[in-house]
Order: C-alpha cells, then sequence, then structure tokens
C-alpha cells in the first residue's frame, strides 16, 4: 500500500486507529459540553453571588490563562487509594488525564496493601510511555491519623493527605493531590502551571467550596467545622510540600485538630474539616484556584454559578457519596462524559506522542523488536510477547484459606460471551474461585452492573474476579489461565474451564480426596472426569449413579467422545463406571484432562493462544516433571453447550492457523524436552 513495507502498513493502521479513536472522543466531549453551555444559557438562573466567579489577580489578568509548562518539564500528581472499589475509581482518574496531557507524569499514589497489588499490577502491565508510578504504604502512616473520629464515608484514608508532606520524598517539593473521584476535561500542565501564581507565603490552592456547608446553613443545628467564608473543598489541592515542611506542617495540623475535636468531637468532611480549620486560622497559606478547577457536583451544590460564567470546565469532581447519582438537573452531561472515559479503550493511551529522552524501553518493546515481522506465524508471535494490561480483583474479594490445609480454589477463563455461566457455576461450586474475564474497557463496565445486580454473585465475597483488558486478534487463553493461577490464595487448584458445571459436593470431596491421597507430599494430579451434554437444558445429574444412567440413556456423553477422542482417552471411562477407589492413568499424547494440584506448579505456555494445544502443552509439563494422573472414582464434571469461539472457527477455516499451531507444538516439544532432558516420542499433527 502506497510503497509501505508490511511493517510499515501495520503501524500506519494502528496510528491511524488510535487517532480515529480519539478524535471520536474529542467529538463526544465537544458536544455533551456545548449540550451543557446551551442549557446554562437558556436558563433563568442567573448568578446573584460572585463567590464562584473567577477572580482576576492584583495585575488585572485573569488568573484562568496560565502560562506554558515546559515541554518536557514532569508534572507529579498524588493521589490517595485504598480498598477495591477505589481503585477502580483511579484508573478513570488517570485515564482522563492521559489523554489531554502533554507532558511527561509521575503518579505517586498512597495505597492500602489491596490496591498497591492492584495498581502496580495495572501500571506494569500498562506500560504507559513517559509515566512514573511510585507507591507508599498508606499502613504506615494509618497511626498518625487513626486516633481522629472521623464521620466521612472514606474512613480513615480519608484524612491520608494530611501526611503527603511527610510521606512524599523530602526531594519532591510540590504536587497537585486529587481525589479518585475527580476527571479531567483538560491537560493537568495548565494547573500545575498556577502552582508559577502563588505567593511567597501561599502553601496550599484550593477551590471554594460550591455548596453551603461550611455556613451551616444546610439544616437546623448543623454546626461545621470552623471555615473561612464558605471554605475550601480538597478534591483538588496545589501542595507545597516544601513551605509545609519548613512551616512545621506535621505539628501544625495536629494541634488546630486537637483543639477543635474538643467542641467538634468528630470531622464531617475528614481532611477538608482540618484543612479548613488551618486556613481559619493562617488564611495566608492559601491560594483560590479558580472554580472550573473543581466543579462539585454533591447533592447541595451550587456549581452552576460557576459554569454560568466559565464554559472552559476544567475537572469535575462526584463528591457524594451517590456519585453518578446524585441530584443535579445537569448530571446527564457531566455523567457522559465520565462514562467516556470510563469506557475508553485504555490501550489507545500507551501512544507517545512527545520526546522527552526518558521512555523506558519495556521487557515487551525488546522481545518485539527481536521478532521478524515477515514471518508468517509473526501475529502468533506478537501475541505470545504481548503484556496485557491486568486489573486484579475488580470486585470485592474477602477469603481466608479453610484452616484444615486442604482447601482448594476453582481457577477458570472467560470472554464477554460466556458472562451467563458465570451464575450456574457459583450454585454447583461453594468455595474459592478465581476468574479471569478478557473484556474490552466497555465490556468491563457492562460486567460490573451485572455482578453488582446478581443476587447469586452478590453474596459471594470469595470469587476473585481479575479483568485482562483485549488487544490483538486471539484470545490469550493461557495467560488468563496465569492470571487466575497467581492470585489464588488457597495451597491447592482446580483447574477448569468456565463451560463446565461441577457435580453438587465436589468443593467438599476434593477436600477430603486431597487429604487422603496425601497431595501435599507427593507428585500427583487428580483427574476429574468430564462429561458433556448437547441440551441446553438437563435435569443436572445428583450422583454418580444417575450420571450413568444419562450417560446409559444418551442424554450424557464422556466429553469430545465424537470430535477429540484423544484428549480424554487415557481417563479410562470404562474403568471409571465400576471404580470405587482412585486409579492411576498413563500419560499419552493429547491428554488434556481438568485436574486438581498444587497451586506451585508450572505456569501455562504463554506461546499458545486462540484454539488448540494450550491445555496439553501443560499437562504434558507435569508429565514431564514427573507428575501421577489419578482418576477420582466419585467426582464428575459436565460440559454445558454453546457456540463456537471465534478462535475455533478460525483454527477450521485458516490452513495457515493450523500451519502456524504446528509449528509452535514442535518448537514447544523442543523446549520441553531440553528444559527436562526428556525426549518426547510422539507425532505431532
Amino acid at each position: 500500500m502506497l510503497g509501505f513495507t508490511g511493517r510499515e502498513a501495520r503501524l500506519a493502521g494502528r496510528v491511524r486507529e488510535m487517532e480515529e479513536q480519539n478524535q471520536l472522543l474529542r467529538r463526544q466531549l465537544s458536544i455533551s459540553q456545548s449540550h451543557l453551555v446551551a442549557a446554562m444559557r437558556t436558563s433563568n438562573n442567573t448568578p446573584t453571588q460572585n463567590f464562584l466567579q473567577p477572580t482576576h489577580d492584583h495585575s488585572g489578568h485573569c488568573p484562568n490563562v496560565e502560562a506554558d509548562v515546559p515541554k518536557c518539564e514532569v508534572v507529579h500528581v498524588a493521589i490517595v487509594c485504598a480498598g477495591y472499589n477505589s481503585s477502580r475509581s483511579v484508573v478513570t482518574l488517570i485515564k482522563s488525564i492521559l489523554f489531554y496531557s502533554k507532558n511527561p507524569l509521575h503518579f505517586h499514589l498512597i495505597a492500602d496493601s489491596v490496591a498497591q497489588v492492584i495498581l502496580q499490577t495495572l501500571f506494569y502491565t500498562w506500560s504507559v510511555p513517559q509515566a512514573e508510578v511510585s507507591f507508599y504504604l498508606a499502613d504506615n502512616v494509618v497511626p498518625d491519623v487513626s486516633w481522629i473520629p472521623n464521620k466521612h464515608y472514606s474512613g480513615v484514608y480519608g484524612l491520608m493527605k494530611l501526611t503527603l508532606p511527610k510521606v512524599l520524598p523530602d526531594t519532591l517539593r510540590k504536587a497537585i493531590v486529587l481525589d479518585t473521584d475527580v476527571t479531567f476535561a483538560t491537560d493537568i500542565a495548565e494547573l500545575w502551571s498556577i502552582f508559577s501564581k502563588l505567593g511567597p507565603k501561599q502553601a496550599i490552592g484550593l477551590v471554594e467550596n460550591q455548596s453551603d456547608w461550611y455556613l451551616g446553613k444546610l439544616w437546623k443545628k448543623h454546626r461545621p467545622w470552623p471555615a473561612l467564608g464558605r471554605g475550601y473543598n480538597t478534591g483538588v489541592i496545589l501542595l507545597q510540600l516544601q513551605r509545609l515542611r519548613e512551616l512545621g506542617w506535621g505539628q501544625l495540623w495536629r494541634l488546630i485538630a486537637e483543639k477543635d475535636l474538643i467542641t467538634m468531637l468528630a470531622t464531617s468532611l475528614a481532611d477538608q474539616d482540618i484543612f479548613n480549620a488551618i486556613i481559619k486560622q493562617h488564611p495566608y497559606l492559601v491560594y483560590n484556584l479558580p472554580c472550573q478547577w473543581n466543579v462539585q457536583l454533591s447533592d447541595n451544590t451550587r456549581s452552576e454559578l460557576c459554569y454560568t460564567e466559565v464554559t472552559d470546565l476544567k475537572v469535575i469532581h462526584w463528591n457524594s457519596p451517590k456519585k453518578l447519582k446524585v441530584k443535579n438537573k445537569h448530571v446527564e452531561f457531566f455523567r457522559n462524559l465520565y462514562l467516556t472515559f470510563l469506557e475508553y479503550d485504555g490501550n489507545l493511551l500507551r501512544r507517545e506522542l512527545f520526546g522527552c529522552n526518558n521512555t523506558k524501553v519495556s521487557l515487551k518493546e525488546r522481545e518485539l523488536s527481536k521478532l521478524n515481522e515477515e514471518d508468517p506465524c509473526y501475529e502468533f508471535r506478537r501475541a505470545h510477547v504481548n503484556s496485557l494490561r491486568t486489573h486484579l480483583y475488580f470486585l470485592d474479594y474477602e477469603y481466608e484459606p479453610s484452616a484444615d490445609g486442604y482447601d482448594v480454589t476453582l481457577v477458570a477463563q472467560l470472554s464477554m460471551d460466556r458472562l451467563q455461566m458465570v451464575e450456574a457455576l457459583c450454585k454447583h461450586w461453594e468455595g474459592p474461585i478465581s476468574l479471569t474475564l478478557y473484556m474490552s474497557d466497555a465490556e468491563a463496565q457492562q460486567f460490573l452492573s451485572y455482578a453488582l445486580g446478581s443476587e447469586v454473585l452478590g453474596g459471594r465475597k470469595n470469587i476473585g474476579y481479575h479483568v485482562v483488558y483485549k488487544e490483538g486478534s486471539f484470545y490469550p487463553v493461557n495467560f488468563l489461565r496465569n492470571v487466575g493461577l497467581q492470585q489464588v490464595n488457597t495451597p491447592y487448584v482446580f483447574l477448569t474451564d468456565i463451560d463446565f458445571l461441577p457435580m453438587y459436593g465436589l468443593y467438599s470431596y476434593l477436600k477430603k480426596s486431597i487429604q487422603i491421597l496425601n497431595l501435599d507430599a507427593s507428585r500427583k494430579a487428580l483427574v476429574v472426569p468430564a462429561f458433556e451434554t448437547q441440551r441446553y437444558r438437563i435435569i443436572f445429574p445428583k450422583s454418580k449413579a444417575e450420571l450413568l444412567n444419562m450417560l446409559d440413556m444418551g442424554t450424557l456423553f464422556t466429553f469430545r467422545y465424537h470430535v477429540w477422542t484423544k484428549g480424554h482417552a487415557p481417563t479410562n471411562y470404562g474403568k471409571w463406571r465400576t471404580a470405587t477407589t482412585p486409579y492411576k492413568v498413563q500419560w499419552e499424547p493429547d491428554f488434556e484432562p481438568y485436574i486438581v494440584v498444587r497451586k506451585d506448579i508450572p505456569e501455562y505456555d504463554t506461546r499458545f493462544v486462540g484454539f488448540g494445544w494450550n491445555k496439553v502443552s501443560h499437562i504434558m509439563e507435569l508429565e514431564a516433571q514427573g507428575f501421577e494422573f489419578v482418576v477420582l472414582p466419585n467426582g464428575f464434571i459436565v460440559h454445558m453447550p454453546h457456540a463456537p469461539s471465534f478462535d475455533i472457527a478460525k483454527f477450521r477455516s485458516s490452513s495457515q492457523y493450523r500451519k502456524c499451531l504446528k509449528i509452535l507444538k514442535n518448537e514447544f516439544v523442543k523446549d520441553l524436552g531440553k528444559r527436562y532432558s526428556k525426549v518426547f516420542d510422539m507425532e505431532l499433527e
């Protein structure tokens, strides 16, 4: 095409796709803001107070016109993030920042142990060019603020911003501090440039509070903390860290908090109350930021008095526990802006549009550079080295393994078209589950709505949901399995697929079998025999006797007996029919049973993507390590029918696909032989 090589054409295609996505998003944001401005112009509500209107500095210039930030100056952003919900919110915030940003960024994340695990994995796999991330364990400074009684829904972490001059490195002189529930609608460098406007004593840049909260007028006997005028909102802060350290900030805020707590007893708005009490006593510390840098959408907001006059909105703040369900007559416009970033493909934000010579070459980039793009199997090899963006524990997870030491977690993976099978699985398996979901950003939000609205899933906190975001042209089945396997916290795993339903009581049966067969002290893989039905509705067998009857009646079949007998033939279904005790079977080529093993087994080989040999290769490596395969006589799983996957269709329709799979098989067998000094005498089809 136009004289491009294959590599250049693919690169041009990716750039074009990214530009089209970005143009579409900018168009959506522009339309949303235009609607909002039009609605406000037709409103009869004209501002009668000037507390939210943009102020002019002493030189007569509007402070909304910021000076440019040097191209390669790093913008430092500090965010406190704790728990599962907050970890999801911070991703949307960071997407909005990355979308507009033209400067290098350094995110400083003060996170609890839960959020740190989630966000470290997310940023590592996201690999955003010219965005550095540093983590600080919030638990280390919890004692600094946990003594403060706090009624705010954010809990102790809502007070954590008070400790930032202590937590952040002494070498860091200033930072923009953000709540996780804000969304940017402009380049954050514009906000960073306002630091240059702070006076010699000003150390805190804040937007005035856009409700009557600190005026004490919201209800009878409402007694807020002391504040200067309307007070200030701390969702967006410019923090001159060095100046605060020189002022003895740690002692300053503690003394004022202790004094006011004598009469106030507790904070209602967490750190915001204490910041306002400090500013009341030391007003010289504060710099008034223009209102559009923190448009607040709480229930009692009067923020429209800001955006009636200021059409150039900068930051939207959902500062209410109701978040997007807040009562505000213009909430739909703001909601659309937020949802656009929520569902925006985060992979498109990996672009590097500016060069500042500080980009680190990722492991993925190094591996990709070694590939030959003219190789007919290039797309397979590229998929093998892809670093897929991964969000662990997308929903709340709480589970402690049973004390007996025999606990087992079911591990499976799925895409959006298999989502309906999760509820059925949960009805059959009461134990812990580790599920990896392969989805787009938009699909992940659909899944979230589905899971939060499900009575079956809503009652389960022992399911770890891990989202891997879509990228590339293959379903990365073994990568997904590895993600699920890595997050297991029980000593044993049951490795299965989402389209199988376990027999009722299988969880308890497996725990007993693990104990009886002494799995901890031996290299054994327990085989759970697999069956299938071709009917979408069946009465599920409640026992082995019922299952055998259904086999005889032709309602059930041994799994894949008619299309791929090699996969499960070694299970020896004939022997299983009458077996009452576990029995050992020999590994054979192409054997791919569903097994129970210790969790510290080798991971799946990620060169196998899409359809073909993904489980076979894993079982083969266990054989190379000397594992015994022992069939359980009273356990079973049943495969439920569904439409074929897209990858199966590609395998069946493409001779090149099948050819590349054969090449990968041969390479795997050779690699395995070298690794374990073992010769596998087998025919590769």
